[in-house]
């Protein structure tokens, strides 16, 4: 008999990849858990698409209610897409005030830049290295760990990703400055091309890249640059977003700077497909000159009525002062067993968005990918459910649901203890 493991291959082609060696067959969610065919229950601390915990029933309720009525595209007026609308605008400052809907991170990223090309009347984009903004073609061009420069427009120049651990200028008083120097240069550089800068375009914890360590005054320093050329900031909030970091609701709040547009996605709607662009009257008024925007599935009465929810469940169940509380108890007690495990280079963060990078040499911080790996396989034997990130896949990425606790982050540091020692490995650790 085929298994579900061969139906899928000849079903899905090479291109689709599944986590772990020993792929999770999962059918059902709760809460924090996931739960697979034989009945085995996973934390997941990777998942932040069901953002106030898988199959919340506030939002299951707000979906079928509204599909037993209507679901229909914004082409028709209703109360539910406004009502939304005006929710989500009020989280940002005066100005911020127009969103348009889409249906995924990488539908809002593409329509951002339109926006930006519209308004700026340029062409070119200034990205980190080994970012990744969505799967579109267009925004493929833009994800840098998708595509090599050689592959990449003329318009498209990427600069290093600001970090202060294993960075250019790692430990450096001046870093700010020397790693926005190089946002000038890439102005400089598009200026060679017969370019000029529409936008610079960052997930604002660099998540892709690694959740490094910025230095402060990087952004602010950044973006100046960007404006005082002619172009815009995009803050890429499709991670970060709605209270993750526990400190600010917006990743961009953490580096005092207001963006000029903002796109959101992944936990909007706690895993119903929906995404938007926030931005500005101006920008919007300069897109619409020339062009219209409509998207069959963006924005529909149900999207809305799940995303209102999530919205009325992070306020009523306070989860961005719970983020801050677990996510500080959690960092806390990383920064302990990072004292028993030598492997253990650094652990970086906020909230419930935390990142554990592995080294094998704490002299040149020789990456520990092997092992992650490793690492990430024995946790899912365990039935913890975690991933990696960063350049070298040697950042554990710690994301989990809002309503992630104190009891659970227990539980994930007592098997991350336990993987940890059963792969000890010889680390250099400086004298």
């Amino acid at each position: 008999m085929e298994t579900l493991l061969e139906r899928r291959k000849r079903l899905l082609g090479k291109a689709y990849r599944l986590f772990y060696d020993n792929p999770v067959h999962i059918v059902r969610g709760e809460g924090v858990w996931l739960f697979d065919a034989d009945g085995k229950r996973y934390l997941d601390v990777y998942n932040n698409v069901p953002h106030v915990g898988h199959c919340h029933p506030r939002v299951v309720e707000a979906i079928h209610h509204q599909a037993q009525i209507l679901n229909t595209h914004t082409r028709y007026l209703h109360e539910t897409v406004l009502d939304y609308a005006e929710r989500l605008t009020a989280r940002f400052p005066a100005g911020l005030d127009i969103a348009m809907f889409a249906c995924t991170g990488t539908e809002a990223n593409e329509l951002a830049l339109r926006l930006a090309r519209a308004a700026t009347g340029n062409d070119g984009m200034i990205i980190t290295e080994h970012a990744y903004h969505g799967n579109s073609w267009a925004v493929a061009q833009i994800t840098s760990c998708y595509t090599k420069a050689e592959q990449r427009g003329d318009n498209i120049v990427t600069v290093p990703t600001p970090d202060m651990f294993r960075g250019l200028y790692a430990n450096d008083k001046a870093a700010a400055q020397k790693y926005a120097a190089h946002v000038q240069a890439a102005v400089e550089t598009l200026v060679r091309n017969g370019h000029r800068p529409a936008a610079l375009i960052v997930d604002t914890v660099f998540a892709n890249e690694g959740l490094p360590n910025v230095p402060p005054t990087y952004l602010q320093q950044a973006v100046d640059i960007v404006r005082r050329a002619g172009g815009l900031f995009i803050a890429d909030e499709v991670q970060p977003g709605f209270g993750r970091l526990g400190d600010h609701f917006w990743g961009y709040e953490r580096h005092g700077v207001v963006p000029d547009i903002v796109t959101l996605g992944k936990p909007m709607a706690n895993g119903y497909p929906v995404s938007a662009v926030v931005t500005t009257k101006p920008v919007t008024d300069a897109f619409s000159r020339d062009a219209h925007y409509f998207n069959t599935f963006a924005g529909t009465p149900v999207a809305c009525a799940a995303a209102l929810a999530v919205l009325e469940v992070i306020d009523q169940q306070d989860l961005v002062a719970k983020a801050l509380k677990t996510g500080e108890y959690l960092f806390d007690h990383l920064k302990d067993l990072a004292t028993d495990h030598d492997m253990i280079g650094d652990v970086r963060g906020s909230g419930l968005f935390i990142g554990i990078e592995l080294v094998r040499d704490h002299d040149n911080l020789e990456p520990a990918t092997v092992e992650t790996a490793k690492l990430v396989n024995l946790l899912r034997n365990r039935g913890i459910l975690i991933n990696s990130t960063g350049l070298y896949d040697n950042v554990l990425k710690i994301r989990p649901p809002m309503i992630f606790g104190a009891e659970h982050a227990d539980l994930l540091l007592q098997k991350l203890a336990g993987a940890l020692e059963e792969i000890r490995a010889p680390v250099h650790r400086k004298s």
